[in-house]
C-alpha cells in the first residue's frame, strides 16, 4: 500500500501530503515507541510501580509491603553485619508508618550505609535520599541527661497516593547477642509480596537457635545448609483487626533469633537456659553496681529503726524511694542493660528504671532485705516472656521481686504513685525474668482476676417534677479499676469536671457541686465522692415522665458485629460491677411501668438487675451486678458474646415511667 501511495503521489497532491506524513511517522515511531518501552521497562525491573498490584494483597491494606529482606551475617563471636533492604507501596495516609524508614546506632552499632528512593505510582523515581540528608536525632525522650542511642530517619511527607519507597541500610556490631528476630507482617492491615531473612554463620558453634511462630496457613520456604539458614515467605494477605481481637504480636507470624554463644559490650557468653542467662547478667550487668554511700546506708538502717519485719522495713524503703527520686530515661552503660550505679542514683535523685530499681534493691540490702531484679515486658498488653527461649531481646522494663513468706512481692520503682506491692496492669499477670545471684528463671507476676477488679456504685438522688436530678454517688473501687480511677485525685479541677462530664456523658447538662477523694493505699482501694446536678434528665410526654434509674453506671458497649469473623477474641482483664441507686421520686407522680428484674448467666460472665419500689418514702431502688469474665474464645463464640454485651445494654437503659396523680 505504502508502495502504491509513493508511485502515484507526484500525480495527486492529497496523496502527496499523505507521503509526507506518513514519512515523518515512521522517523520519530521508534524513538516513541523506545520511550515507552525503557520507561514502562524500568518501572517492571525496580518492582515499584503501584499498578499492578495483586488484589489480594490490597484488600485491607494500608500499604504492601513489596520487598522486606534482611541479611545477617555472624563472622564470628563478635562480628556481626546486618544488611536490609525494604521496598513499600504506601496505599493512602495510614499506610506512611509501615515505612518503617530508620536505624538506630550507638557507640556500639555502627551504620555503613542508608539510603532511600521514592517514586510515584507509576514506578518513576522522584527522589533519592543520601545518609546526610536523613535526620539524626537521639532515640530517646527529652527529658533525657544523657545517651549515646541515636536514630537516622527520613522524615518525608508525601504529596499524592499511592508512592513507593525503597529503602537500605547496612550496620556493624561487635553484640552478636542482638540479632534481630523477624516479622513476615508489620502489623494490622499492612500485606506482604515478598519477605526473606537470611542468617549466615562462620561456623557450627556459631549456628543460632531459631523458633518459629504463628507460621500455620503462611507459605514459607526453609533452606539450611552447612552455614546458613533462609525463610522466603510470598503473598502474605494483610490481618484485618477485629473487636476484642488479640495483640498483633500474640498472632504475628515471626522467627525469634538468638545465639547460644554471643559476645555484649565486652562480654562473651554462652547460654543454654534461663538460669544460666540469670547468672551471667548477674555476674557481668549487675553485680558492683549496688553499692551505696556509707551515709546512706546509714539513714536507710535509721529510717527502719524498731521495725523488724522485713516487709514493713521494704515498704518504708519503697516510700522513702518514691518521695525522695523522680524517673527519667537514661540509656547509658552496657548497651542499656546495666544499671547506673546506685552511688549515682543516690548524687542526683533519679534514674531509669533499671536505675532506680537496682538503687531501690541497694537500699533494701542495707536494712536486710532481700530483692531481685526482674525483667519484664510491660505494657497494658499482656506478654510472656519464652520459657525455653532465653535471650537479651525479651523485656523492655525492669521491676523487683521481695520475697517474703513464701511469696514475692512486686514493686514497680518507677512509679511516684502506686502503692506498694500494687503493679496494676502494666505488668500484670505475665511470665517475668527473675534474676538472682544463683540464677535466673521465669516465674508469672499477680493476676487481677475478674471480682477483684471491682467497682462499687451507691447513689441516692432525686428526681424533681421538671425532670431534673441532684444528689450524691459515691463509687470505690480495687483491683485494675482502682488502677484505672486512682489518677483523676492528682489532676485540676478542669480536668476532674471533664472526666465525670465523659464518664456520664448520658447525663446532659450535668454540673458538679462538690466532691471528695480518699486513696487508701494500704487497701488499694480508692474512693469518690460526688455532689452533682442536671435539668431534663427524665423525658417529658404529656402528664408522664421516663428516665432511666441506671443515671451512673450504664455499659452500653457493644462489640462490632462481623458477618464472618476471622480471629478468636480475647478477655484480657475481668471485672465486677455492683450499683444500688436509691431514687426519691417527685411528689404528685405514681409509678406505671417499671422494668421486669432480669438474670443472665453464661460462660463470659453474669448479669442481675431489678428495681423495687418502697411506697413509704416513695422511693425506687435499683440494683445492678456485671461479671464480666476474662478469657481467650474462639471467634465462633462471638456472636454469642456480643449478644450477651447487646442485651446488657439494652437492660442498663430500661426505662421507668411515671405519671402525673389527678389527685
Amino acid at each position: 500500500m505504502i508502495d502504491f501511495l509513493v508511485q502515484h503521489c507526484k500525480k495527486c497532491p492529497i496523496l502527496a501530503v499523505l507521503n509526507s506524513i506518513l514519512t515523518s511517522f515512521m522517523r520519530i515511531f521508534p524513538i516513541i515507541f523506545f520511550l515507552i518501552c525503557a520507561t514502562f521497562t524500568h518501572a517492571q525491573d525496580l518492582n515499584n510501580s503501584a499498578l499492578f498490584l495483586d488484589k489480594n494483597l490490597t484488600a485491607n491494606a494500608n500499604a504492601v509491603v513489596r520487598l522486606d529482606e534482611m541479611s545477617v551475617e555472624i563472622a564470628g563471636i563478635s562480628e556481626m553485619n546486618i544488611r536490609y533492604n525494604r521496598i513499600v507501596t504506601v496505599l493512602n495516609k495510614l499506610g506512611n508508618k509501615h515505612t518503617h524508614t530508620r536505624v538506630g546506632y550507638n557507640n556500639s552499632v555502627k551504620v555503613k550505609r542508608v539510603e532511600a528512593i521514592i517514586y510515584d505510582a507509576l514506578g518513576n523515581e522522584i527522589d533519592k535520599i543520601k545518609q546526610k540528608e536523613f535526620k539524626d536525632v537521639s532515640a530517646v525522650d527529652g527529658g533525657t541527661l544523657y545517651s549515646d542511642s541515636r536514630v537516622l530517619y527520613l522524615d518525608y511527607t508525601p504529596v499524592q497516593y499511592p508512592y513507593t519507597i525503597a529503602f537500605t541500610y547496612e550496620v556493624f556490631t561487635e553484640n552478636t547477642a542482638n540479632t534481630p528476630s523477624w516479622y513476615f507482617l508489620d502489623g494490622f492491615l499492612v500485606s506482604t509480596e515478598k519477605s526473606r531473612y537470611q542468617i549466615t554463620f562462620g561456623s557450627r558453634e556459631l549456628k543460632p537457635v531459631i523458633k518459629e511462630k504463628n507460621l500455620d496457613g503462611i507459605a514459607i520456604d526453609r533452606t539450611e545448609t552447612d552455614n546458613s539458614i533462609t525463610y522466603l515467605a510470598t503473598d502474605v494477605k494483610a490481618v484485618k483487626r477485629e473487636s476484642l481481637s488479640p495483640a498483633f504480636s500474640k498472632i504475628a507470624p515471626k522467627l525469634m533469633i538468638r545465639m547460644e554463644k554471643f559476645h555484649y559490650e565486652g562480654f562473651d557468653a554462652s547460654v543454654k537456659d534461663w538460669k544460666e542467662m540469670g547468672e551471667w547478667r548477674y555476674d557481668n550487668l549487675l553485680k558492683g553496681q549496688d553499692a551505696l554511700p556509707e551515709a546512706t546506708a546509714t539513714k536507710a538502717r535509721l529510717l527502719v529503726k524498731g521495725v523488724s519485719d522485713d516487709l514493713e522495713k521494704a515498704k518504708i524503703i519503697y516510700k522513702y524511694v518514691q518521695d525522695n527520686t523522680r524517673y527519667i530515661s537514661v540509656q547509658i552503660g552496657i548497651g542499656g542493660l546495666r544499671p547506673i550505679s546506685a552511688v549515682e542514683v543516690d548524687r542526683v535523685k533519679y534514674g531509669d528504671c533499671k536505675g532506680l530499681s537496682n538503687y531501690t534493691q541497694a537500699l533494701l540490702r542495707a536494712v536486710g532485705v532481700t530483692s531481685y531484679y526482674v525483667v519484664v515486658e510491660a505494657g497494658s498488653t499482656k506478654v510472656d516472656f519464652d520459657d525455653d527461649f532465653p535471650d537479651l531481646a525479651q523485656g523492655n522494663h525492669i521491676i523487683l521481686a521481695i520475697p517474703y513468706n513464701g511469696q514475692y512481692y512486686w514493686i514497680d520503682c518507677t512509679s511516684q504513685v502506686h502503692p506498694f506491692g500494687f503493679i496494676g496492669d502494666f505488668t500484670d499477670d505475665r511470665k517475668v525474668f527473675v534474676i538472682t545471684p544463683d540464677g535466673g528463671e521465669i516465674i508469672r507476676t499477680p493476676a487481677y482476676l475478674n471480682e477483684q477488679n471491682y467497682q462499687k456504685t451507691s447513689a441516692h438522688y432525686a428526681l424533681d417534677r421538671d425532670g431534673g436530678i441532684s444528689g450524691k454517688v459515691t463509687i470505690n473501687t480495687g483491683g485494675i479499676q482502682y488502677d484505672n480511677r486512682f489518677y483523676v485525685e492528682r489532676e485540676t479541677p478542669e480536668k476532674i469536671e471533664e472526666h465525670y462530664k465523659n464518664y456520664w456523658d448520658n447525663i446532659n447538662n450535668l454540673k458538679l457541686k462538690a466532691r471528695h477523694f480518699e486513696n487508701d493505699r494500704k487497701e488499694v482501694s480508692f474512693t469518690e465522692e460526688v455532689s452533682l446536678e442536671a435539668v431534663n434528665y427524665a423525658s417529658k410526654s404529656g402528664n408522664r415522665m421516663l428516665f432511666a434509674p441506671n443515671a451512673f453506671n450504664k455499659n452500653g458497649a457493644v462489640p462490632h458485629r462481623y458477618r464472618n469473623r476471622k480471629l478468636p477474641f480475647e478477655i484480657e482483664r475481668g471485672f465486677l460491677d455492683e450499683d444500688q441507686f436509691v431514687i426519691q421520686l417527685p411528689e404528685g407522680y405514681l409509678i406505671e411501668a417499671i422494668p421486669k428484674a432480669s438474670e443472665i448467666l453464661n460462660d463470659f460472665g453474669a448479669y442481675t438487675m431489678s428495681v423495687t419500689y418502697r411506697k413509704e418514702d416513695h422511693t425506687l431502688t435499683y440494683n445492678r451486678r456485671l461479671l464480666i469474665k476474662e478469657g481467650t474464645y474462639q471467634k465462633d463464640e462471638y456472636e454469642s458474646y456480643r449478644a450477651f454485651r447487646k442485651e446488657v445494654a439494652g437492660l442498663d437503659n430500661a426505662q421507668v415511667v411515671i405519671v402525673k396523680s389527678d389527685l
